[in-house]
């Protein structure tokens, strides 16, 4: 779900249990990541065929009523522009230094023409020009990540603090002290499991 649709920003993601919850990971290119690729992940995966990018589009934080023409080869070059950006950003997250192939297909698919803004004629608000293409939707991702990893907030991005979720998000609060991916999912299993440890019988 997009934040227009739902006046809140992130993604309307599911547990193992089929439990929804809103993770909003702070940028676009981060939003991709959730569709699958990482290699704890791949069971997730849903973008299998062009239309799955269109649905992604809708459904992330780019302006409503986006519908791209997608092609096979545009949704294999967005799993290439995943892989890149799960290495790129965990290995950000983890301070180990940029791979240059990674890097590589980032700025391919930046150097692309993006999506054209436009202000809406009927309602005034910020819209995407129609006949819009795959290419073009990867390049407004691949330029979002070059605008994240080499802006003032590089240095927050951060994984999830649970040692069973790998989703990586940018932590723009002020004070920057976001742990959890999502407080109602991970941050609420890490509360339960604390408190079963203090209130667990002492060994004899």
């Amino acid at each position: 779900m997009s934040e227009s649709s739902t006046g809140a920003p992130g993604l309307l993601l599911h547990t193992r249990e089929g439990r929804p919850y809103r993770f909003d990971p702070g940028a676009l290119c981060l939003e991709l990541l959730p569709t699958g690729g990482h290699p704890r992940y791949t069971r997730y995966e849903v973008l299998h065929t062009p239309g799955d990018l269109v649905r992604w589009a809708g459904e992330s934080r780019l302006p409503g009523g986006l519908s791209p023409t997608v092609s096979a080869q545009e949704l294999a070059r967005a799993h290439e522009l995943r892989a890149a950006l799960w290495s790129l950003t965990a290995g950000r997250a983890h301070g180990r230094a940029p791979g240059r192939s990674d890097l590589a297909v980032v700025n391919a698919v930046a150097a692309e023409p993006p999506l054209v803004p436009r202000i809406d004629p009927g309602s005034g608000a910020l819209a995407m020009a129609p006949d819009a293409t795959g290419t073009a939707l990867l390049s407004t991702v691949a330029r979002d990540a070059v605008e994240l990893l080499t802006g003032p907030y590089a240095d927050r991005i951060r994984e999830c603090g649970s040692d069973s979720c790998k989703l990586l998000f940018v932590d723009t609060s002020r004070p920057g002290r976001r742990r959890w991916c999502a407080m109602e999912h991970c941050g609420n299993l890490h509360k339960v499991r604390a408190h079963r440890a203090r209130h667990a019988p002492k060994e004899a």
